[in-house]
């Protein structure tokens, strides 16, 4: 009674936009993935991919930092476990997957 028959029929016929209207919302959720993927998750797969390979490379002699913040050199290598050696006469044997980085063991201290 309050509403005149010609806006209602103004109503009826802007809900009939369909697909168009669809892709207009639905276009900044793909441009947002997008971003995320090029800026996060790209960069992070490349990241643990060289991170893989360089831990699969340990050779003795290596100089090493395990999960737990011990640095020691590389004594022996097997398949999956590295026994490193933390001081004179102390071995501790650690999975390749719990190693976190290789030292360069020409690299000068921070602090010096």
């Amino acid at each position: 009674m309050l509403i005149t028959p010609a806006y209602a029929q103004a109503a009826g016929s802007a809900g009939s936009g369909g697909s168009a209207a669809f892709m207009v919302q639905i276009l900044p959720l793909l441009l947002i993935f997008v971003v995320f993927y090029f800026l996060i998750i790209r960069p992070q797969n490349k990241r643990m991919k060289d991170h893989r390979a360089k831990i699969e490379a340990v050779k003795k002699g290596d100089q090493v930092v395990t999960g737990g913040g011990l640095i020691g050199k590389v004594v022996k290598v097997e398949d999956s476990v590295v026994e490193v050696e933390l001081g004179q006469g102390i071995k501790v044997r650690a999975l390749k997957s719990t190693l976190t980085d290789i030292v360069d063991p020409t690299a000068k201290p921070a602090n010096d």
